[in-house]
This record gives C-alpha cells, structure tokens and sequence, in this order.
C-alpha cells in the first residue's frame, strides 16, 4: 500500500472549542471568571466619577429618608406628604442661605484666600530666616502652589459648572430612590440568586439603617461645630467668623482631616489681625475639639456609628488618593457599608458552623 493511500492520523485530545468534554468546560468557567473579575476592575476604573456620584446621591436619599422618618415621629401623615416637606425645607434651606449670604460670603471667601497667601509667604519667610529652607527661594511661588488646591475651591464657588451639574444629579437621584426605596431594592434582589435574597434583603436593611443613623451624626456634628465656631470667633473678633464657621460646619462632615483643615485656617486668619487674636483662635479651636472629642462624638457615637479613628483616616487617606475629593468626602459611608457587609457575613458564616451536625 502507498504512502498517499495510508489513513491519516486524527488526534483524540479534546480540543478548545470541544465544550462537551468536561475538562475543557472546567477550566473555559475558571478563564471566564478571572476574564470578568479583570473586566469588572477595569469598569470600575474607567466609571469611577459616575460610580462615586450614584453612591453620593444614594447617601443624599438615606438622608432625606431619615428626615421622613424623624418627620413621621411627631407628624403622622403619608409617607409622600413627609418626603414633600423634607424636599422643600432642603430646598428651601440650600436657596435661602446662598440667597442672604452668597455675595458676603464669596467676598470672604476670596479674602481668606488672600490671607492664607499672605501668611504662607510669611511662614516661609520665617522658615528661611531660620535656615530651614534654601536661600533664592521664590515664596510666591511657593506660596501660590500649597494655596492651589484651595484656591480652586474659591473659584468654584461661583464658576464650577460641572460641580454644580454633579451636585444636581446626586440630588435628582437621591430624590428617586427616596420617593420609591422598596422598587429600587426589589430590583437589586431580582439580581440575586433566588437562595441568597433573603440574606440580601436583610444586609440592605441593615445599611440602611447605619447609613441614616451615621448621617444623622454628622449632620449634628456639623450644625454644633459650626455654630459654635462661628459664634467664639465673632466675639473673639476674628475676621471672616461667618465663613469660617461655614468653612468649618462643611469640613465637619469629614472626621480628622476636616477639623486639621478648619484649624490651620482658622489659626492663620487669627493671626492675620494680631497675635492676640491668633492666640484666641487657638484657644477657640482646642476648646471646641476637646468638647467635639469628649461630648458631641461620644453622645453620637452611642446612638449612631461608631468608627475606629484610625481606620477612618486610613480609608480617607486612601479614597481621596484613588478618587479626589469626592472620593474623600464618602470614605465614612463607604467604610460603614463595607462593615456592615463583612459583620453580616461574618454572622452568616458562623450561623453555617452552628447549624453544621456534630461529627464523631
């Protein structure tokens, strides 16, 4: 027999495209799921600022649901009607306040610019006398470098478009999802495996529920801190009391690095009129601290959320790195959700062990 009419070798490995063999099908689901865990990151990266701005305005509908609930307390009406008068009085609050004081205060504004420049160039100035920084140094420059980052915050106040569009849309969302949370949460169970709802069901319930009592603090925190502040400064004759009340209330919402902000602020300003006054800054903001510390955050904490403070500003650090200072002012709620979930599972894992029968 020739070598043309010899039948020719077929190999009986089974091939990729061969999905009946169940080894090829084993490791085709393991590529599938390591393909999508790299795809999901890679969304995630690439979606990011609208991710963050779903997740603000789903923390703006926790807030306006605890104003319903708190309304429901002590006006006993449906549930619309409350939301209707929360929405109005938010409104109402947001307008009135920009409407009053929205010109003093981008004067202010503008001003405690100028003067933290003014102070930066004179500390750097102070710090070469001392030897501290090289000669032929330009503390203008600077100057005008370390103040970059809030003086963009200054020009935003009255230009930022695009600030103000996001700002917009995390209230619309929020806003939607307060009006009807059950048919958002319904939709989220549809997702999940029939077997797993109701587990999800009640971790949903569960950061909920921490994502109000977290927020209810620190709006209390904020409205206490800043009034406070405002008020000593005033009478201690510090210029610009009422921005930096404001400026300090706002930087509430962000535990740690807000109150070193609002401080560094606060002490420059001061002693941008006389040392007397910078000391009394001083003393008004240790004051203030001390009883946040010891009184407003213990009490709250109680009734509320309470964060480790070192794994608060360890995730701060790291959210405003990865994500800006949107992603900053959302580590708390982020840090709370994620708590929430591992405490869950945590409890479902060892509700598994218990039920588990006994082997002998």
């Amino acid at each position: 027999m020739s070598e043309e009419q010899t039948a020719p070798l077929v190999s009986t490995e089974p091939g990729p495209n061969e999905m009946r063999d169940p080894f090829v099908r084993k490791e085709m689901k393991r590529a599938g799921v390591w393909f999508g865990m790299g795809g999901a990151i890679a969304l995630v990266v690439l979606l990011i600022q609208p991710l963050l701005i779903i997740f603000a305005g789903l923390v703006f509908a926790a807030m306006l649901d605890g104003g319903v609930r708190l309304l429901g307390k002590v006006l006993p009406i449906p549930r619309a009607w409350r939301l209707v008068i929360v929405v109005i009085l938010t409104i109402a609050f947001i307008v009135g306040t920009g409407y009053l004081m929205g010109v003093q205060v981008a004067a202010q504004f503008e001003q405690l610019r100028v003067t933290l420049m003014v102070q930066a160039t004179r500390l750097l100035g102070w710090a070469s006398g001392l030897g501290l920084l090289p000669d032929h140094v330009d503390f203008n420059t600077i100057a005008e470098q370390a103040m970059g980052s809030f003086g963009k915050l200054t020009s935003w106040v009255g230009t930022a478009i695009g600030a103000i569009t996001s700002f917009v849309m995390i209230m619309v969302i929020g806003l939607f999802v307060a009006m009807e949370p059950r048919l958002y949460e319904a939709g989220l169970q549809w997702m999940i495996p029939s077997d797993s709802r109701r587990e999800f069901a009640i971790t949903i319930e569960r950061m909920g529920k921490t994502m109000r009592s977290l927020l209810a603090g620190r709006l209390l925190g904020m409205a206490l801190e800043g009034v406070m502040t405002g008020i000593a400064l005033a009478f201690a004759g510090v210029p610009m009391a009422l921005v930096l009340g404001i400026v300090v209330g706002v930087l509430a919402f962000i535990p740690n690095i807000g109150a070193i902000i609002s401080g560094l602020m606060m002490v420059a300003v001061g002693f941008s009129a006389g040392v007397h006054t910078g000391v009394w800054a001083i003393i008004i903001y240790f004051v203030i601290q001390t009883f946040d510390g010891y009184v407003v955050i213990p009490m709250v904490a109680r009734k509320t959320v309470d964060l480790p403070p070192a794994l608060t500003l360890s995730t701060q650090i790291l959210a405003g790195t990865l994500f800006g200072i949107l992603g900053l002012a959302l580590a708390d709620p982020m840090t709370a959700m994620i708590k929430v979930a591992l405490e869950r599972n945590s409890e479902r894992a060892i509700r598994e062990i218990e039920d588990e029968p006994e082997t002998h």
